[in-house]
């Protein structure tokens, strides 16, 4: 009866769309729209091959993708009529146009290991160097594709492709089946059968190289000599080694479609991945709600399938509401510092020195003995206004010829390498751009000419110096990495921050990560990033929460291989209350700002930075039910019935309370607290439960940290487990004496071996 009435609901769909397609066309054109049916039944009974032939002999292309393994649903060239008239049919939860979603775009691995085991003391080896680490799991790669060849995906040393694999080696014009081997075991590509093509199209190869990058982060294999030119040599290696990969190149040049992320979500699903790893979203403000946002629905089929999936918070830092990827059933990854720093010094006459930031291989002597020039005073007469920019055919080269040219960033109109080429090409020596903080999100790469990067608060210095000095001189010296860098982690001034832009009662990111300056595996046949006169390199640098979002990937790959029994939220509950907020000076953990550093909260790190070794063994975990979900669900304005199409495991008795609101979001067993009020002195109060994953018999008491002005009462203060008695309630009550934007603490439950530690937020709004 199911299968009979769901077939029906489509022919019915398509009744509409061919009596209406021939007038609709003449009128208007065709976009891209994605037609979501919820989940697909046990019989798989989607759009049958007949039914897209139908739809495609209707108008030639009409079908993108149809999605038929774990959610039901198809992309197709619609006009907007059509598309109205498929939404109102019955069984179909939405309709709506083709998103574009964006990249979010060696050391870190011990940084993470070291940290942790400085600050806590944590008894546990992480076994860094073991490659069993993630054995056998398999992450799946939602990116720009992957370059094969690079010595990151060799396969030494691991065993046959487990046998539960059900995906595929996808051949492509400069890809073979063979180039997939038993660490590299799938690769997908999606592209639309109307785009013009381009060299990423027809392909799984990585021709931008952030896929590869992400990929090598996230599980690649060893590699000794590892360098950039000689910058963080080292061996590289992913956080799982042990891991098998599985690319789905979703993203082009122009972004990355909703309608080729569902159907990667479709095909990994059925494919058998284990984790999937998203470093890719919207622009802030732009978060798109559930039933058409293209990656929380696939996220959700997915998780309700036991795959965990991670996504990177997003680049909009450092306002607030900015970050993305923030359903529930996602994990969303913040980017930190590490403690190895890029750094091009400048040194100035009178043995002043500024420390900058970008990718140089200067060969000016050691000694400041160049003059130096402020751009706004080298401008061409000719020129209406001022060469402040470096902004092409500006700068008189009368006035820069033989000097080092100090070049402001105040528009965004041309790239640093269009700056830096003018500075060149008008026989400028060296090049010294001041630049906002947000744009550091990357270590600019100058190549084999004298530049660096220098933030406005040192720009103010050495502009001071120019203006006092009767013949200011200087120099650039060739970038270093510098280790062991005091204070880090901190919370990088790029990475997205909270609250959630339209979902005030959860608290996201859930977890911050690594994410700038990361060395890993690139394209070999990239010569945008090589040295002038070398070969490409093999391995580059990245910033970003896209980088960030991989070394969570691996955490959780390792976790799933020890405990393959853990479910999506017991390995998520482990990394958030296991996570440090201290810096390797032991200090509470700071934020990155062009006006200082400030401490840092859990808007901006969720429950802290991941670690390695604590996830291991939690001690107590807050498991979060295929329920919880679908009451948040309701929670965010879906009614039953609309709840029933989307989830398969829906309980026939389910129903959505008759007083579900958004702060009934705030009751979900997550493993953090995010409570909002609107009257002062207000009280909330919440439930949680926890599961015992430690000692059979054991004890924990609530510690609570918390600000003066904020009364927070937990009931009980302790909680007794024994070999019958794994899951114990508790509940949490909130009051502010007074009426700030926002309080900030924690939570935490020990027993003297384990700490259990919940951020909380409490609100007004």
């Amino acid at each position: 009866m199911k299968r009979v009435t769901l077939v029906f609901l489509f022919s019915l769909l398509l009744v509409y769309f061919i009596r209406e397609s021939k007038a609709a066309s003449q009128a208007e054109g065709h976009g891209v729209y994605i037609v979501y049916m919820g989940a697909t039944g046990s019989s798989n009974n989607v759009v049958r091959d007949d039914q897209i032939q139908l739809m495609t002999t209707r108008r030639k292309n009409a079908v993108v993708h149809s999605y038929r393994n774990s959610f039901s649903g198809f992309a197709a060239r619609l006009s907007d009529a059509e598309a109205q008239s498929i939404a109102q049919q019955p069984g179909v939860i939405s309709v709506f146009p083709d998103p574009v979603f964006q990249l979010h775009t060696t050391r870190s691995w011990e940084f993470l290991t070291d940290q942790y085991d400085l600050v806590h003391s944590f008894p546990y080896s992480s076994g860094s160097n073991s490659t069993s680490k993630g054995a056998d799991t398999i992450i799946g790669i939602f990116d720009t594709g992957i370059w094969p060849e690079s010595e990151s995906f060799n396969d030494k040393g691991m065993g046959p492709v487990p046998s539960r694999w059900k995906g595929t080696c996808t051949k492509g014009y400069d890809f073979n089946s063979s180039s997939c081997n038993r660490k590299l075991i799938g690769a997908r590509f999606y592209d639309d059968a109307g785009d013009s093509a381009t060299p990423v199209t027809g392909t799984p190869r990585d021709h931008d190289g952030h896929g590869t990058h992400v990929a090598a982060t996230a599980a690649g294999s060893p590699v000794a000599g590892a360098s950039y030119y000689g910058l963080a040599a080292g061996t590289a290696k992913g956080g799982s080694p042990g891991s098998r990969i599985a690319v789905y190149r979703i993203c082009t040049p122009y972004g990355c479609s909703g309608s080729a992320i569902m159907k990667a979500f479709d095909d990994a699903i059925a494919d058998g991945v284990d984790i999937i790893n998203l470093s890719i979203g919207q622009p802030a403000g732009a978060e798109f709600e559930f039933s058409t946002n293209p990656i929380a629905i696939g996220a959700f089929h997915a998780v309700e399938k036991g795959i965990f999936v991670v996504a990177s918070a997003g680049n909009d830092g450092p306002l607030r509401e900015t970050v993305v990827n923030v359903a529930p059933w996602i994990f969303t990854v913040a980017a930190t510092t590490i403690d190895r720093n890029i750094e091009t010094h400048i040194p100035l006459g009178g043995n002043k020195l500024i420390k900058g930031g970008g990718i140089s291989f200067s060969n000016l002597k050691k000694s400041p003995v160049y003059p130096l020039v402020d751009s706004r005073s080298a401008n061409l007469t000719m020129y209406d206004g001022d060469a402040s920019n470096c902004e092409p055919d500006t700068l008189d080269e009368h006035k820069v010829k033989g000097k080092i040219v100090v070049c402001y960033h105040l528009t965004d109109d041309y790239s640093i390498e269009d700056r830096l080429n003018e500075v060149k090409n008008k026989s400028g020596i060296g090049f010294i751009l001041i630049i906002p903080d947000d744009e550091l999100i990357v270590a600019p790469n100058m190549g084999s000419f004298p530049g660096a990067v220098i933030t406005q608060r040192d720009g103010v210095k050495i502009l001071l110096y120019l203006n006092l000095t009767r013949n200011p001189v200087a120099t650039i010296l060739p970038t270093v990495s510098v280790d062991n860098f005091k204070p880090a982690p901190v919370v990088a001034f790029f990475s997205s921050r909270g609250p959630a832009y339209n979902t005030r009662n959860l608290l996201k990111p859930d977890i911050a990560a690594p994410g700038t300056a990361i060395l890993a595996a690139w394209p070999a046949n990239d010569t945008e990033v090589a040295r002038s006169g070398q070969e490409p390199p093999l391995f580059n640098f990245l910033s970003g929460t896209s980088v960030s979002c991989p070394h969570v990937s691996a955490i959780v790959a390792t976790l799933k291989s020890q405990n393959p029994t853990w479910s999506p939220s017991a390995i998520r509950s482990a990394i958030m209350t296991t996570a440090f907020q201290e810096s390797n000076l032991k200090t509470p953990m700071l934020v990155n700002s062009a006006y200082g550093e400030y401490l840092a909260n859990p808007y901006d790190f969720g429950a802290g930075v991941a670690t390695t070794s604590g996830p291991r063994e939690p001690g107590l975990v807050y498991e979060t039910e295929i329920t919880d979900y679908l009451l948040f669900l309701c929670s965010a304005g879906y009614n039953t019935s609309t709840v029933k199409l989307i989830s398969k495991t829906v309980p026939d008795s389910f129903s959505c309370p008759t007083n579900s609101s958004a702060e009934s979001m705030s009751n979900m067993n997550y493993p953090s607290i995010a409570v909002s009020m609107s009257k002062e002195r207000e009280t909330k109060q919440v439930i949680r439960t926890l599961t015992n994953f430690g000692e059979e018999k054991t004890e924990y008491t609530a510690i609570i940290a918390a600000p003066d002005a904020l009364r927070v009462r937990v009931h009980p203060s302790t909680l007794k487990f024994t070999s019958s008695t794994k899951k114990l309630s508790f509940q949490v009550t909130f009051k502010a004496t007074s009426r700030e934007r926002e309080y900030f603490g924690s939570i935490t439950w020990t027993n003297g071996k384990y700490k259990v530690r919940s951020p909380f937020v409490v609100s007004y709004w």
